[in-house]
Formats: C-alpha cells, sequence, structure tokens
C-alpha cells in the first residue's frame, strides 16, 4: 500500500511485504504474535544479564521516567529481513534537568572522512555493539517505570533505579562514549585531538585506528595478529558482533576492487527515487543546469514536507556523491519555504541520479602524500542575497578527502572577496586535515598547495600590506597569511579550465562537468572494476 503526496512524490507505507508480521500498535499486540513477542523477550532478558537495574520500592518524591516499547523491522543490505527488534526506551522529555541529568552532549565523528585514504585498507574491520547504550554508567540517580508487560508479579509496583544507561535518557550517548573511551584508554589508545571519536593505537611499528559512530566501529590495523588482539580485546570487555571486512557502514557499501575501495549508496538512491515515485524517470546528464541561481520567486509547493524529506535525503548521498553537492546545496537553501522552481531543480537532481545510479566514489592507493587543495567561489551569486558561494575540494595524494559547496555568510564587495574568503575556508580545512594525518601517525612532509582561478587572491595571501580595501577581512587575511608564513601552505594561480572546484560553485556544460567529475573520482562500478577513471 503506498500514498501520494499533493505534487506526486510517492510516500511509500511503512512496510509494504504482507509476508512480516506488521509493526505492533501497542506491546500487548506485540505480547500476542510470537514474532514481536520473541523479540521483547530477547531485549528484556539483555536488560537482566547487563544489571541494567535494581528493583526498589519507588521513593518518596522521585521522579519516575516512563519508557515504551518500540518495535522495528532490521533488514539486511540486499533488503531482506534480518530480524525483529524490540526496544524499551524511556522517555527523555519525562526527565528533570539538573536532577535526572546534566551534561548530555556526545561527540560523533566526522562523517566526511568515512573515505578519507588512512582510514581505510584491506585490513578494515566493521564491528557492531549490542545494545551500546546498556554498558554506559550513569552518574546521576534515575528512577524509571518497569517494563511494560515485563513487571515483576511480586513486585508490580516497585521501580527500576538504573546502574546503567538506557534508550532515550537524554545522557544516554555520552554515557556510553564515556564508557567506551576510558577502556580504549586503558587499552593503550590515544584520543584524537582532530576528532574525538577517533582513536589511534602505537606501539613501534604496530598501528590500529578506530572510528566509533554511536555504536558501529570501523577498525584498521597494520597487521592481521594485532587486528584479531585488538578485536578480542574489545569483545572480552563489550558484547559485539564481529561483522567481518568493512562491506558496508552508515549506509556506504564498500567493494573492494583491483583498482581500490569503491564508495557508493546505490540501494540508497534506490529508495529516494521509489519515495519521489522516480524510479522510471528520464535521466539527464548533469544535476543542475547552467541558468541563474535559484531565487525565493514562484508558487509554493502544495507538500513541503515531502520537499524537505527529499531534500535532507540527498544531503546524505553527497558523502560519497560529490559531483551533486552544488545542485543539492542550491535546494537545501530553500527548504524553510519551497517553491516550484526549488522542486525542479530538486526533481532535475533526481533524474541525474537515475541516471548514474552505478557512479561512486573511488578510493585508490596512491604513491602520493601530498595536500592539494582547490578553491573556488561565485561572486554575488545568491540573486535574494547578493551572497557568493564557496567551494573546495581537497585532494590526498591521488584521492579526493574533503569536499564543500557552501553560500557565504556575508556579501562581498568583490569577486577578489569572495575569493579570499572560500581561500580562508579551504585552508581552515587544509589544516584540520594536516593536523588529523600528524595524530594518524603520517605527518606530511610538504607544503599544502591551495589553488584558485583569482590573481589577486594570490597577491593578497602573501603580500604583508594591509590596503584600505581590504581591512574589513583582515581575519581572513591575517590566518591564511600565517598559514603561508608558517609554511603550511601556499595560494598559486590556476587557470578555470582545470578549476575543479567550479563543480562546487555553478552549473556546467555537460562535457565540462563530465571532465571534472571524472577528475573528483566520481566513477562507475564498471570503470573503478577495470582499474580507470
Amino acid at each position: 500500500m503506498t500514498t501520494h503526496g499533493k505534487h506526486g512524490f510517492r510516500v511509500p507505507a511503512l512496510f509494504e511485504v504482507s509476508a512480516l508480521s506488521p509493526v505492533p500498535r501497542s506491546y500487548r499486540a506485540a505480547l500476542a504474535d510470537p514474532n514481536w513477542r520473541a523479540a521483547m523477550e530477547h531485549e528484556y532478558s539483555a536488560l537482566l544479564a547487563n544489571n541494567t537495574w535494581d528493583l526498589i520500592p519507588r521513593p518518596s518524591g522521585s521522579n519516575i521516567v516512563t519508557g515504551k516499547w518500540v518495535f522495528k523491522h532490521k533488514f539486511k543490505a540486499d533488503g531482506s529481513l534480518e530480524r525483529y527488534k524490540a526496544r524499551w526506551v524511556l522517555r527523555g522529555f519525562t526527565q528533570r534537568p539538573g536532577i535526572d541529568f546534566s551534561e548530555t552532549f556526545s561527540p560523533v565523528v566526522k562523517a566526511r572522512y568515512s573515505s578519507d585514504s588512512p582510514l581505510v585498507g584491506s585490513l578494515t574491520w566493521l564491528l557492531d555493539v549490542n545494545n551500546a547504550f546498556l554498558h554506559g554508567t550513569l552518574s546521576e540517580t534515575v528512577h524509571c517505570a518497569q517494563p511494560a508487560g515485563f513487571e515483576d508479579p511480586a513486585h508490580p509496583d516497585y521501580v527500576c533505579r538504573l546502574n546503567r544507561s538506557l534508550y532515550g535518557l537524554k545522557q544516554a550517548p555520552r554515557a556510553w562514549y564515556s564508557r567506551f573511551a576510558s577502556h580504549l584508554l586503558h587499552l593503550g589508545f590515544v584520543e584524537a585531538k582532530s576528532d574525538t571519536s577517533l582513536f589511534v593505537y602505537r606501539q613501534g611499528e604496530d598501528m590500529v585506528y578506530l572510528l566509533l559512530y554511536v555504536d558501529d566501529i570501523v577498525l584498521t590495523a597494520s597487521s592481521e595478529s594485532l587486528l584479531r588482539r585488538t578485536i578480542n580485546a574489545l569483545q572480552q570487555e563489550f558484547s559485539m558482533k564481529d561483522l567481518g571486512k568493512l562491506h558496508h557502514f552508515l549506509g556506504m557499501h564498500v567493494q573492494h576492487t583491483a583498482s581500490g575501495l569503491f564508495l557508493s549508496q546505490r540501494q540508497y538512491m534506490v529508495e529516494i527515487l521509489e519515495q519521489a515515485g522516480m524510479s522510471d524517470c528520464k535521466p539527464c546528464t548533469t544535476p543542475v543546469d547552467v541558468n541563474p541561481k535559484l531565487s525565493a520567486s514562484g508558487a509554493p509547493v502544495s507538500d513541503p514536507t515531502d520537499f524537505r524529506s527529499l531534500a535532507g535525503a540527498l544531503q546524505y548521498l553527497t558523502f560519497t556523491r560529490p559531483d551533486i553537492s552544488y545542485a543539492v546545496q542550491q535546494v537545501c537553501l530553500h527548504m524553510h519555504d519551497p517553491r516550484e522552481p526549488h522542486l525542479a531543480a530538486l526533481k532535475r537532481i533526481l533524474r541525474y541520479v537515475r541516471g548514474t545510479l552505478h557512479f561512486g566514489l573511488l578510493v585508490r592507493p596512491s604513491s602520493q602524500h601530498e595536500l592539494v587543495v582547490y578553491s573556488d567561489a561565485d561572486w554575488a551569486s545568491c540573486p535574494d542575497t547578493r551572497k557568493s558561494t564557496s567551494g573546495y575540494a581537497v585532494f590526498l595524494g591521488d584521492n579526493l578527502v574533503s569536499w564543500s559547496s557552501k553560500r557565504q555568510n556575508t556579501v562581498s564587495r568583490s569577486s577578489a572577496e569572495a575569493e579570499y574568503r572560500a581561500v580562508a575556508n579551504a585552508v581552515a580545512e587544509a589544516t584540520w586535515l594536516r593536523q588529523l594525518l600528524s595524530e594518524l601517525h603520517t605527518p606530511l612532509r610538504k607544503t599544502t598547495l591551495v589553488y584558485c582561478d583569482n590573481i589577486s587572491t594570490v597577491y593578497m595571501s602573501s603580500n604583508p600590506v594591509q590596503h584600505q580595501r581590504t581591512k574589513h577581512v583582515e581575519i581572513d587575511l591575517h590566518f591564511v597569511r600565517e598559514r603561508v608564513a608558517l609554511g603550511d601552505v601556499r595560494v598559486l594561480h590556476v587557470p578555470t579550465t582545470s578549476q575543479f572546484a567550479d563543480v562546487f560553485t555553478k552549473g556546467l556544460p555537460s562535457a565540462v562537468f563530465t571532465e571534472f567529475r571524472s577528475s573528483l573520482n566520481v566513477c562507475s562500478t564498471d570503470v573503478s572494476t577495470a582499474g580507470g577513471r
């Protein structure tokens, strides 16, 4: 069963496979279904085995956090059913700040370098922690209700005093991260300053990189024996699944080819097209045309919710498809008030995706280890605010490791100023990557080259003279010049015909777009398997 949005987008029903037991509306309905009841019993047993709580008489005057059962189907990468999943989740909104919780922030890995070449290789493994949040230790005293349907028959009025964190608690992610990070530090890992979700172990020639994303772990080691020792050490402390060689991570498919690693989100693209009802649409060769930028004019779309859902989905797709970054950025600028021209632009992106389902990002072994950055800006490109669009592409050797397409925060009074602000953003990213590589014990020996196609920007990056008309960009000037003076960065001119960052700032003709897309290592599965671009 499916429904359709007012403007024609197809919105799939929650489940369309009749062979599956439907998601129950209440825990009573779940208890009546053998599949869901087994899932609930499995979850409850895990809670008891983990000593998650102690049953106590209800303390007078205490706040009791309520909870509910959450049910979902878990599917494999090929779309087949993996298992029925039931989870007892607390209602965090019933907690009282300052009493039931204090700090809640938990770091999350920077998703962009999930494709960074130092973190992937033939000895890269994927681990999944079972009931990750249950491992977190609480520093506050929290009382909650017993799981519905599993109340202690001898003490049905008792409450649970939590020893461990539970899903739904506001501090649960922070408690889990603190618990896991403490154990890694005990094993000899060092927390990276560039990203607190990255941990590095080094002992002589032995090296381990560990990347944590909530309960998913990517592990890379310098030898198979070291990899096994690390996995065993983690499994002794935490219940986790060994998912084997890295093949899927956060919805991204990792294919090991003769050329390197091919990262793609084909299944995710298919699902987006199905959601939009455009699975059989006519493909187009570019994700955006060469006409002027989108403005805020036009008739409002009939269903903004569907528009925002699809635009947000496309944002996640840019993790392996940098070629659509600019087009998606332009559409997302208008998510607060989408109009019909914005809907047409979004559909064009989907048509482009339809014709490039087999495309992804190739990460190849490279003998070169220098960092090269291409920076560009499209001056006063926004027709409504006259703000410029910045874009950069960062290559580590032959591999694209970071990219951006973003509207600048302030209006630039000249094209040189817009270009310089773009260079400052690119230099900031390059500085962060240099620090990251240093913490991975693969420091860069050469100066990072930053290419832009504006001569005035090149002059300003090294000229110590402060002109009257550049005082308003003084902070950016000083930042870039400082990195140039330290020898970390050198800003050079590049002709527009070789400015790969153009693909992140404007619409390009089909032939130019195709050439630049290839330069970004965005290619098809067949090409990556063959070992070329």
